[in-house]
């Protein structure tokens, strides 16, 4: 569905709902954490009503600490409606980042805590912030968020300001602090360990000699690059979307269309990263409760990079802005927030005649739209690679610096692995949930499971060489099984029952699940194990309601009841022939390893999404041979004039 209706807030729309609610006196001291689209219900607009243009505020009073969730009407400029969350909070703001460590350093108990350890430096100490939504257990760390706004805290200590803090943590000192009331409620000390003195810095002045053989490299595009931006709309070769920002979400595609002869058709309507956990697996009194909603917790969107060029793109690259509402409710901008390029892709499709010794070879070239965000110790890429054969890949791309504890020397570590004298590096899950609201030729969609097996020796298989498919079709939201299998090389098929290709076949794309396919380890009683429902499958399929975004729930930040996927799908509606919803967890369980620190090299995971009979042949036939700049001996650097053909 194109419409601009779902497009980003302007700069000019994020002034007006500011200008709104400061009108309207929701809160004494308003504080802005998420103001995005509220996106319309598509079923309005196929019947034709009339929508307005609104947008949503997730409001946090300062003053008080209550969360409001607001709809704001940018057409009537009035305010829509004003609910108080009473299940969860809104994300922290930055603001209360900054805050919270100056308030911690200035506490007594925290003072004499760090003194135990021979610190007494204050300057020195790294804070970071935590969620508190797993503290919980009478006795250990148990705090009341009723009504409160509360973060915990984890202390690192940095010999120079520009030292690696997480290769120094302060082991056993945990910091709690009221938010609005600006106030350490508890500071816990579990007792005192010798903290890492070894430095671990991945800086080149801390790694000489730099390699001295490394060849330049230079991706150029002579001609300029192959794709066109007007507005939010990017058309590329057969390719056309929307691109568009959340301040929780970061990137969010809209309208994904191919061009098959003179029409577009329909593929995705929406697609983005809906929410991520990363629970950490250590269940010492320290660090048991360490586990974060990197989305709803604090932001994607608000914690993007400003990309630089070079270094997080490489070759001909076009960056759009992101923007956002600031907490004070005015616009603000991230700078090349993401980055888009082309890239070649290896080969698209070969054949080799070995009767005439021809070579027909393609190479495959990729649209690569992506944004990277920074969450505390961690880095996430978000990639969305489009391919000339109307595949989609998308990879995460996982980088920084892992969570570290102290130990003694020669202490046991079931937990962690050992990445320095006193130091431990330890087991952590990093969970992904893709919302995919597709439209594959229009919004009526069946979703089937395939699942390839060996047909048993019969007479339908006399030589034992069969292979079948078993094709279970997701009728219900609880049908069919929920996890990947590789041995069956399961995947999942979003047909069109109602259209077909020239050889009667519905019209479908299919979702390949990649190898990292990994769901929560965690259990009961663990909160993060209720709070994080939706990564107990790999794949949840739902019918579409505007009000099911988030796969946890619109307010993870401090909620402990676990809302989302698991509470919405009780009532295991019928989602065949519909408008459906494709929501997959994808999972990175990390065992750290020593080739791991001081920075990690970077991890992929991802997933593919193919055509399947959505045409009536290879849609790339029609890409033009590569220009053979080098092309070696034999058969495979044959040449036609100057094309690899």
């Amino acid at each position: 569905m194109r419409h601009p209706l779902f497009d980003s807030l302007t700069a000019d729309e994020i002034r007006r709902v500011a200008a709104i609610v400061r009108r309207e006196e929701v809160a004494e001291r308003p504080g802005f954490a998420a103001v995005y689209t509220d996106e319309p219900d598509k079923r309005l607009l196929r019947e034709g009503a009339e929508v307005a243009r609104r947008a949503r505020v997730l409001l946090v009073d300062r003053a008080t600490g209550a969360t409001h969730d607001l709809v704001v009407d940018l057409d009537a400029e009035c305010l829509v409606s004003s609910v108080p969350v009473t299940d969860g909070a809104a994300p922290m703001l930055l603001e209360e980042f900054d805050t919270a460590p100056g308030l911690i350093k200035k506490d007594q108990r925290y003072i004499e805590a760090l003194a135990k350890r021979g610190i007494t430096d204050l300057d020195k100490v790294q804070i970071d912030p935590w969620g508190v939504g797993n503290m919980a257990v009478p006795g250990v760390i148990d705090v009341d968020v009723d009504g409160r706004r509360v973060a915990g805290s984890v202390s690192y200590y940095r010999e120079f300001p520009d030292d690696n803090g997480y290769a120094h943590p302060i082991e056993g000192v945990i910091a709690v602090v009221d938010l609005v009331a600006q106030e350490v409620l508890e500071v816990h000390d579990f007792g005192v360990r010798p903290m890492n003195t070894e430095l671990a810095n991945y800086t080149p002045d801390a790694n000489q000699p730099m390699r001295t053989d490394v060849a330049p490299l230079e991706i150029i595009q002579p001609e300029g690059v192959g794709f066109a931006i007007e507005g939010r709309e990017l058309t590329w070769q057969k390719w056309r979307f929307r691109i568009n920002w959340h301040p929780l979400e970061g990137l969010v595609l809209h309208a994904v269309e191919y061009k098959d002869g003179d029409e577009y058709r329909s593929v995705l309507h929406r697609a983005s990263l809906a929410e991520m956990v990363v629970p950490y697996g250590e269940p010492s009194r320290e660090h048991f409760w360490r586990s974060a909603f990197d989305a709803g917790e604090f932001g994607l969107g608000k914690l993007a990079n400003s990309l630089r060029l070079g270094c997080d793109c490489l070759g001909e690259i076009v960056y759009l802005d992101a923007v956002l509402a600031g907490e004070d409710g005015e616009p603000t901008v991230i700078e090349n927030a993401i980055c888009i390029h082309e890239e070649d892709a290896g080969i698209l499709w070969k054949h080799t005649d070995w009767m005439t010794g021809a070579v027909d070879v393609r190479r495959s070239r990729r649209l690569v739209v992506s944004f990277i965000a920074t969450v505390g110790n961690y880095h996430y890429g978000f990639y969305w690679n489009f391919y000339q054969d109307a595949s989609i890949q998308v990879e995460v791309k996982l980088l920084g610096i892992v969570q570290t504890r102290s130990v003694e020397v020669g202490e046991a570590t079931p937990h962690g692995t050992r990445i320095a004298r006193n130091l431990v590096a330890t087991y952590h899950q990093h969970i992904f949930s893709f919302r995919l609201d597709p439209e594959v030729d229009g919004w009526e969609n069946t979703v089937v499971q395939n699942d390839a097996y060996g047909v048993p020796v019969g007479p339908d298989n006399p030589y034992g060489n069969a292979i079948g498919v078993n094709r279970t079709v997701i009728d219900r939201e609880l049908s069919g099984d929920d996890h990947t299998n590789p041995q069956s090389s399961r995947n999942w098929t979003i047909v069109n029952r109602g259209k077909t290709n020239a050889w009667g076949n519905p019209v479908g794309y299919k979702f390949l699940p990649g190898w990292s396919s990994a769901t929560l380890l965690a259990q009961d009683p663990s909160y993060i194990a209720k709070r994080a429902g939706f990564a107990t499958r790999n794949m949840w399929v739902t019918p579409y309601d505007p009000a099911e975004m988030r796969p946890s729930g619109d307010f993870p930040n401090q909620s402990r009841s676990g809302d989302g996927l698991p509470r919405w799908t009780k009532d295991n509606r019928p989602v065949e022939d519909t408008d459906v919803v494709l929501w997959h967890t994808l999972g990175v369980t990390h065992i750290p390893r020593a080739e791991d620190w001081p920075v990690m090299p970077t991890e992929v995971a991802g997933f593919h999404l193919l055509p399947v009979n959505f045409f009536d042949k290879n849609p790339a036939l029609d890409v033009p041979p590569s220009k053979a700049a080098h092309c070696g001996s034999g058969n495979e650097g044959e040449t036609t004039g100057n094309h690899c053909h």
